[in-house]
């Protein structure tokens, strides 16, 4: 019994509500290429929670937060990987699946957070704070990860800062998830000055206004966010989180304190909340296009490779992570 694929004209329905029909037919074609390529390839694509609707919706394979994405790249059966997102999260599927093919769409899909510190930078603070443990935010390079003691992502992190069962840990590079991680525990943290350029840009008074704009508007913040902003929040956490508490609680209106696409992205899941949009984009992760997903599974670019004494170590410090 020969079982039926899909094809962009049946996907329409997933992502109607967040893609304008006149938008949807300069898609279509760039869908149904990608799709018969990842059969034709044993590819899968994995894509973030910032992704565009028609990436996430209609082509994605395995989709989530940055914790997610690492998880499922341990266990994905294919040939190939394309990361729908930035290139630290590339390099940590790489990390993961050595043996595989990943592809980043675009080498311009960079991180703010990832650029604010470098692997000597990370051995300086070890010579400044000896025997202290180095928790490293997934969002960096592999680099700096080879550097680190473990890993964390914003989900997972106050976990792993328990789990060292030390009094003292460095935490890089988000200086905000740093200091909203060390509101929740006893353990002192040391921090660094980096920043996401997406989620530093809210303030308090953004959701004030939202609040006096929006009567009983639920506001959900990004730790990535100035503290201030958590404090103001009604909840705060990882994406994943902020797309459970919309699942688990369905506020009638509701507003994300993150990256523009998630709302989107979490809408159509839940058609009976009103989202609210204060649109700040990723220009990072807003690189990754349809057109050129479909380009590196048609030519195989970008590879993404890793220097193997690298590698090794900075998957010890992943795995770690997972481990927890």
């Amino acid at each position: 019994m020969s079982v039926s694929l899909p094809t962009a004209a049946s996907l329409y329905d997933r992502v109607q509500r967040v893609v304008p029909p006149i938008e949807w037919p300069a898609f279509t074609g760039d869908i149904d290429a990608i799709l018969a390529l990842k059969r034709e390839r044993n590819a899968v694509i994995l894509a973030h929670n910032y992704q565009t609707p028609e990436i996430f919706h209609c082509v994605a394979d395995i989709v989530g937060d940055s914790l997610a994405l690492a998880r499922k790249a341990m266990s994905v059966d294919a040939d190939v990987i394309v990361l729908a997102g930035v290139h630290f999260m590339a390099e940590t599927a790489k990390l993961l699946n050595p043996d595989k093919t990943v592809l980043i769409p675009d080498l311009g899909a960079g991180c703010s957070l990832a650029d604010s510190i470098t692997a000597s930078d990370v051995r300086l603070m070890r010579q400044r704070y000896p025997g202290v443990p180095i928790v490293t935010y997934v969002n960096t390079s592999a680099a700096v990860k080879a550097e680190s003691d473990i890993c964390c992502t914003s989900g997972n992190a106050l976990a792993v800062v328990e789990s060292l069962g030390v009094p003292r840990v460095i935490m890089l590079p988000d200086e905000y998830l740093a200091k909203n991680i060390a509101a929740q525990t006893k353990v002192e943290i040391i921090a660094w000055k980096g920043h996401c350029e997406v989620h530093e840009r809210f303030s308090p008074a953004d959701i004030r206004e939202l609040r006096e704009a929006y009567p009983g508007v639920t506001v959900l913040a990004h730790p990535e966010c100035p503290p201030e902003v958590v404090a103001e929040a009604d909840f705060a956490g990882s994406t994943a989180a902020m797309s459970d508490y919309v699942g688990r609680h369905k506020p009638a209106r509701v507003v994300l304190m993150t990256e523009c696409s998630m709302s989107d992205n979490v809408a159509v899941e839940h058609p009976e909340v009103d989202f609210v949009r204060p649109c700040n984009l990723c220009p990072h992760m807003k690189r990754i296009t349809l057109a050129n997903i479909r380009t590196a599974l048609e030519e195989n670019r970008h590879v993404v490779t890793i220097d193997p004494h690298v590698a090794e170590r900075a998957r010890r410090a992943v795995e770690r992570m997972l481990a927890v």
